[in-house]
């Protein structure tokens, strides 16, 4: 279950640091992606990420 909750954490962190660097324009990839430059993606990038480390954090009781 730690094993689950570490990968999973760590994949949640990822996904939010991609929405948020997506979401103010500094990570461009992929060209065509309709997140790049929207404000909104910055703030579920920002819960996203604080899901991932909570789910790390858990992982490490």
């Amino acid at each position: 279950m730690r094993r689950f909750l570490l990968i999973a954490g760590l994949f949640a962190l990822a996904a939010g640091l991609l929405w948020i660097g997506q979401g103010t324009g500094t990570i461009t990839w992929p060209r065509s992606s309709f997140m790049i430059n929207q404000l909104q993606w910055v703030g579920y990038g920002v819960a996203m990420a604080g899901f991932g480390l909570i789910l790390i954090w858990q992982s490490n009781r």
